[in-house]
């Protein structure tokens, strides 16, 4: 996994987080997939609103939807969790992915609280 992923990142999801980094969240929203599928819980909560999120900025970026529905979508799925999950900074994320559905050319990440 980069240096630049948070630690507690689980290793199937590292691939996705770099390209949602560099803004290919078409890609990173496939790559997160497969671990989906396979989560249950918590866990399930967490990658759907990854996905979600990635979703958003894709279809802000790259079609020019402006209503955030998949965004909004996401926070139900991430309001299940508390701030710090998985070792990512939530709140931090969430106002990243907030802040470039409005200004092109941000590319939010998964950092770790301290990152």
């Amino acid at each position: 996994m980069s240096a630049g992923l948070p630690s507690a990142l689980h290793p199937d999801l590292g691939p996705g987080a770099e390209l949602f980094a560099a803004g290919a969240w078409w890609e990173a929203h496939e790559a997160w997939e497969a671990v989906w599928m396979t989560s249950q819980d918590d866990e399930r909560h967490f990658v759907q609103g990854l996905i979600l999120l990635a979703a958003a900025l894709h279809k802000r970026w790259y079609h020019g939807s402006v209503t955030h529905r998949n965004y909004h979508k996401a926070l139900v799925h991430l309001a299940h969790l508390p701030d710090e999950y998985g070792g990512v900074d939530l709140r931090r994320l969430r106002q990243e992915v907030w802040e470039a559905l409005d200004q092109e050319g941000l590319r939010p990440a998964l950092r770790s609280p301290s990152g």
